[in-house]
């Protein structure tokens, strides 16, 4: 009789969204049997950055280089502090086997084979003592891939069951299952734009889509955003922070138009791409109706959700939020899994997403001892 063995891994995860509004900490219990992972959160938070912490990343690409050298060590300690707090409120001494930190995006630049994400490995083993995974994209990147979306690989592993992987974090991305591949990219800024727009009326978001339901969609500026360049790029492709900020907002926020029509005309914007990259994702399908597992801070937002409904309808498409915790903390969930790949010399980053030459191993370990 065969014997199949079960490998368990307790592994924090961590997560700091373009969004700024914190970082996500998760520990996770995850199992594989015969190449099938399970997982199990045992504990988690979301740790708002105080005010100087949201400054000091926003201007992060300003600084000079010896100023963001500077800032990398800072934040390694910094995110070493949180970590160690976390395992102390979860009583957690000895229960970690390894960090896998994603840091904070800062320079990605695929095209001239660069990343960075802030969030010295070195300074995080230090201050908790465990070894610390890092730089998560680094070697997709350089093997000519996009290193964005990087999700799908959890997804895949995590999250079987569907068709469709919708995420709307501060950047909405989608995953899908081929038939011959597994494939991603990001789709159109999602929640970082929702955010500034919602600002205007000192409201740090749009609570459930209240404001953008109570406005109107205004028709020419909807065109405008739906004829931008990067729509009609074929995958895979995927987007910087600053197209929101750069390019978006500055064809919103001039206009005389209120908030809440900003907010309904974005969001309608987001839903229209949304429906525009599951038609092409479609047309590699299987004729029939699929299902969509929609994730990220945007699947709070109980009208963009609908509005994403009501535009995957005429495609067959039904689309399921699953319970809080995962919505909440599935990027730092699979930050952990990513770790526990690159721990187990697995491939973790999958080049039918990212575009890169080939499947590769990305991570760099940081040990103490």
């Amino acid at each position: 009789m065969l014997k199949f063995f079960e490998m368990v891994y307790n592994v924090i995860g961590t997560m700091s969204g373009s969004s700024l509004d914190g970082l996500d900490i998760v520990f996770a219990e995850l199992t594989e049997i015969r190449g099938q992972w399970t997982y199990a959160i045992k504990a988690s938070e979301s740790l708002p950055y105080e005010p100087e912490w949201v400054e000091k990343l926003a201007q992060a690409t300003t600084l000079p280089a010896r100023d963001y050298l500077l800032l990398h060590t800072a934040y390694g300690h910094y995110t070493g502090q949180r970590i160690l707090s976390f395992i102390e409120k979860n009583q957690l001494d000895h229960k970690v086997h390894f960090i896998a930190s994603h840091g904070h995006t800062t320079f990605h630049i695929p095209s001239a084979k660069t990343t960075a994400q802030l969030g010295d490995g070195a300074a995080i083993t230090a201050v908790t003592g465990l070894p610390v995974i890092t730089d998560l994209r680094a070697v997709d990147v350089a093997l000519g891939g996009q290193g964005a979306p990087i999700v799908p690989i959890g997804e895949k592993y995590l999250l079987p069951g569907y068709q469709y992987w919708l995420n709307l974090g501060g950047i909405a991305n989608v995953s899908a299952q081929l038939p011959d591949q597994f494939v991603a990219f990001d789709i159109c800024p999602a929640n970082r734009v929702l955010n500034s727009l919602a600002a205007a009326l000192n409201k740090p978001y749009d609570d459930g889509g209240a404001l953008a339901a109570g406005g109107v969609a205004d028709v020419v500026l909807l065109n405008q955003l739906n004829s931008l360049p990067y729509y009609a790029a074929s995958w895979p492709k995927s987007l910087a922070n600053d197209f929101g900020t750069d390019t978006i907002l500055p064809m919103i926020a001039p206009l005389r138009i209120s908030v809440q029509g900003k907010l309904r005309t974005y969001v309608e914007h987001i839903a229209v791409q949304v429906a525009q990259a599951v038609k092409a994702l479609k047309e590699n399908m299987p004729e029939g109706p699929g299902k969509m597992l929609v994730t990220g801070g945007g699947a709070f937002n109980t009208f963009l959700v609908n509005t994403i409904q009501q535009r995957l309808e005429p495609l067959g498409i039904t689309v399921e939020v699953p319970d809080a915790l995962t919505v909440n903390f599935k990027e730092a969930l699979i930050m952990a899994l990513i770790g526990t790949l690159r721990w187990r010399q697995e491939d973790n980053i999958l080049s039918g997403v990212t575009g890169a030459s080939r499947d590769s191993i990305n991570g760099a370990l940081w040990t103490s001892r």
